[in-house]
């Protein structure tokens, strides 16, 4: 009896660590981080760089609810602030920008 109330003990402990990890998750502005079977590969989508913190040391990603959403897939670790993040959305960026500057010529 004993065991089995162990391993009850257990089981929850793991439902609520992984239970936070997608509650903390969702307060740093993610819409939905979907594993695959291996839980190597997710299916995430969040929130793109505001362009006002987008080239500062300290990068934000926009409210959810403007619907400026990545659709990303890859590593479940990825960080939507990280290097590779702010690099991708800043050459989006200047892209955007050469094109709008291109077609008002």
């Amino acid at each position: 009896m004993n065991r089995l109330k162990g391993t009850a003990s257990a089981l929850l402990l793991i439902a609520a660590v992984d239970l936070s990890s997608v509650i903390l998750w969702a307060a740093e502005g993610n819409v939905s981080k979907d594993a695959d079977a291996s839980g190597q590969s997710c299916h995430l989508k969040f929130p793109a760089i505001t362009e006002e913190s987008l080239f500062s040391d300290r990068p934000v990603l926009k409210s959810s609810t403007d619907g400026d959403i990545i659709d990303f897939y890859g590593p479940c670790n990825f960080d939507p602030l990280g290097k590779e993040s702010v690099m991708k959305q800043r050459a989006d960026l200047q892209r955007e920008r050469r094109r709008q500057y291109d077609n008002s010529n």
